[in-house]
């Protein structure tokens, strides 16, 4: 039998295989070194930075919910001048892809940020987290006003000349709107979905379970979400998308992968089992292999509706 080929190729970056890390659940790739192989992955997403040291939100800001869990951690970090000098030298030799996520309270502290990841030559991408809150627009989202999506985007890719993926969030009305805005302002790959918008209660303290009362979503629950707006996502726009929501194993992976994701993101399931991404690729190879399916690339958006 033939070695299934699981290779994707993502706006020019050719990827071994199509499992990568999300955001925020790996952190910055050595601190899972103990439990596997990193080469063996497709590529890492290390958790946010910002332009300065951020201290995250207080305590309580993690809970447990029915099929996921909840988190308001704040982009807990310190700052682009420290991941430059002391992150990226322990990192930058990985045998995978290092795609950093960026993020800000300002259009002027995402091109801040992204200016300064330009210059670091191992790095080939970022992931704009556009999620954020913008100061300037009373603590609204970007991610949730296609313009201003446009904007940060538009603004961004003036000064980083390197692969610009744009996370978008799930609580807006026309997930297509944005993800058209984003591609419009210089997108070259879509990721999503980033967390719903939910929160927890103490019933015998009848107090909210975060100290930030709302938080991020993830897990199983927001699996058929996530897997509705690829798909929805993957019709509207013609660039390349990275899909996550839910993605507990092969399978999950291979459903988003049908849904039109040229890759995915493993998130929660890292807190459940540290090994979880390489067993995603290995079940996928097993899965093309059961199937007698040559190449990955012939899986992307080949669900069949009709």
């Amino acid at each position: 039998m033939v070695t299934p080929d699981l290779s994707v190729n993502i706006a020019g970056m050719h990827f071994k295989n199509p499992v990568t890390t999300a955001s925020g659940t790996f952190g910055y790739g050595d601190e899972f070194l103990d439990f596997m192989d990193l080469g063996r992955l497709g590529g890492i997403f290390v958790k946010a930075v910002t332009g300065k040291n951020r201290d995250g939100n207080g305590y309580p800001r993690m809970a447990e919910t029915a099929s996921g869990m909840l988190n308001s951690v704040g982009l807990q970090n310190k700052g682009v001048d420290h991941f430059c000098h002391e992150i990226y030298p322990r990192i930058r030799d990985f045998n995978t892809h290092i795609i950093v996520n960026v993020s800000g309270s300002t259009i002027e502290e995402y091109v801040a940020v992204a200016e300064r990841i330009n210059e670091l030559e191992k790095i080939p991408a970022i992931e704009l987290n556009i999620s954020c809150p913008n100061v300037k627009y009373g603590g609204m989202a970007f991610g949730t006003i296609p313009s201003m999506a446009t904007e940060v985007t538009a603004e961004v890719r003036k000064v980083y000349k390197k692969v610009l993926m744009v996370k978008l969030s799930p609580n807006v009305t026309s997930i297509t709107d944005l993800a058209k805005a984003a591609v419009d302002g210089g997108a070259d790959v879509i990721t999503l979905i980033n967390t719903l918008l939910g929160m927890a209660i103490d019933a015998e303290r009848r107090r909210p379970i975060l100290s930030t009362i709302t938080g991020g979503l993830s897990g199983p629950a927001i699996k058929p979400v996530a897997l509705r707006m690829v798909w929805q996502v993957h019709k509207a726009v013609s660039v390349p998308i990275i899909g996550l929501g839910g993605i507990m194993n092969a399978t999950d992976a291979i459903e988003f992968i049908l849904a039109g994701a040229s890759a995915i993101q493993v998130g929660t399931a890292n807190f459940v089992d540290p090994v979880a991404s390489v067993k995603i690729a290995e079940g996928i190879e097993a899965y093309m292999k059961r199937h007698k399916i040559e190449a990955m690339t012939s899986l992307i958006g080949a669900l069949r509706t009709e």
